[in-house]
């Protein structure tokens, strides 16, 4: 019996906060395949969810009524609703990110439910590379992103409830394929522009998660917090990835020839991108203040982000929650370049 179905046989429906996004409608269709009854809270209508039998409701994550409506006959709640960026005022990820995350956790210790989390591995991230650690790593002192930060503030008050209730975090690192709406869409436009440029000597290697694994790992940690308090799992927080951390240059390349996009060749030192960052966000900031929307095209997060190297250890999660990879990295690229070559060219 796979996780799905474990979730399925012991409740009777589930919660998926942000249900229409890239992960939580990923969690979303492996529960409908498993025949779980799904509720959604969102800020949109779905009507394609509505008419597959998922119970809507739209509103704000932050407003504690449209949660308490969302729990209705709830026995599990994901989590996944969030506002990502590398760039943006702290009021715009803290309204989403910290108070939304409250008001759910409020919602889920009156009501007893257990929670996961989809938190980021953005919340350990210290300036240095990240080479094969676990979930020992601590929560980074400074951020060079209001989301990184908002984040981190929002898993440290989910998980500090599991006396209360059970509760886990899911740090997924990177997350891509077939309708990723942020990062390769993002990087490929970059690359079509001729925008791109390896930062530093180009060996730095990262984790990646393919969406299916990620959707895998968020219900291998809903059967597991189903146990109650006394869950291996609750209290804790996961870094997820593909079995093999990869170079992110060399994979990146290797997308965009496989997409008959020149691959990236020139270089730039990592200190002078992060001085570019720096000086584009003060000015975007600005200019942002005067009422003039503007994202820099490079920021001091995205710097380190594409010049250290940053993977993880995944034993925990195996080890806890027996997670495993259902999906590689080569046939995760296989079933993404189809949908990349219709959405993205």
């Amino acid at each position: 019996m796979g996780a799905a179905e474990d979730i399925s046989a012991q409740v009777d429906r589930v919660l998926v906060t942000g249900g229409g996004g890239f992960v939580g409608r990923a969690v979303v269709n492996r529960l409908l395949e498993a025949g779980t009854a799904v509720t959604v809270l969102g800020r949109h209508r779905y009507d394609d969810l509505a008419e597959r039998g998922v119970r809507l409701v739209t509103g704000d994550i932050a407003d504690s009524d449209a949660v308490h409506s969302a729990v209705e006959g709830v026995d599990l709640v994901f989590h996944t609703a969030a506002k990502a960026g590398v760039f943006g005022t702290h009021e715009m990820y803290f309204h989403p990110n910290v108070l939304g995350a409250e008001c759910v956790l409020n919602v889920c210790q009156e009501r007893e439910l257990p929670l996961v989390y989809t938190s980021t591995p953005s919340v350990v991230f210290n300036g240095e590379d990240i080479l094969g650690a676990g979930e020992e790593l601590p929560h980074a002192e400074r951020f060079l992103c209001n989301y990184a930060e908002t984040k981190s503030y929002a898993e440290k008050r989910i998980l500090a409830a599991a006396d209360r209730i059970p509760v886990c975090a899911i740090r997924p690192h990177l997350i891509w394929g077939p309708g990723d709406p942020h990062l390769l869409p993002r990087l490929i436009a970059a690359g079509k522009g001729g925008r791109l440029r390896i930062i530093g000597d180009g060996s730095n290697l990262v984790d990646i998660s393919y969406i299916d694994n990620v959707a895998e790992v968020h219900l291998c940690a809903g059967a597991k917090l189903l146990a109650g308090k006394g869950s291996v799992a609750n209290g804790h927080a996961y870094f997820i990835g593909q079995k093999e951390p990869v170079n992110l240059w060399r994979w990146l390349n290797d997308l965009f020839i496989a997409l008959d996009i020149p691959p990236v060749q020139r270089h730039i030192s990592f200190a002078s991108a992060r001085r570019i960052g720096a000086v584009l966000e003060a000015g975007c900031n600005l200019l942002n203040r005067l009422g003039v929307q503007r994202e820099p095209g490079m920021t001091c997060f995205v710097a380190e982000q594409f010049a250290r190297s940053h993977w993880f250890s995944h034993a925990a999660a195996e080890r806890d929650l027996g997670y495993h990879e259902l999906v590689s990295t080569e046939e995760g690229l296989r079933r993404t370049l189809p949908w990349l070559r219709e959405h993205c060219l």
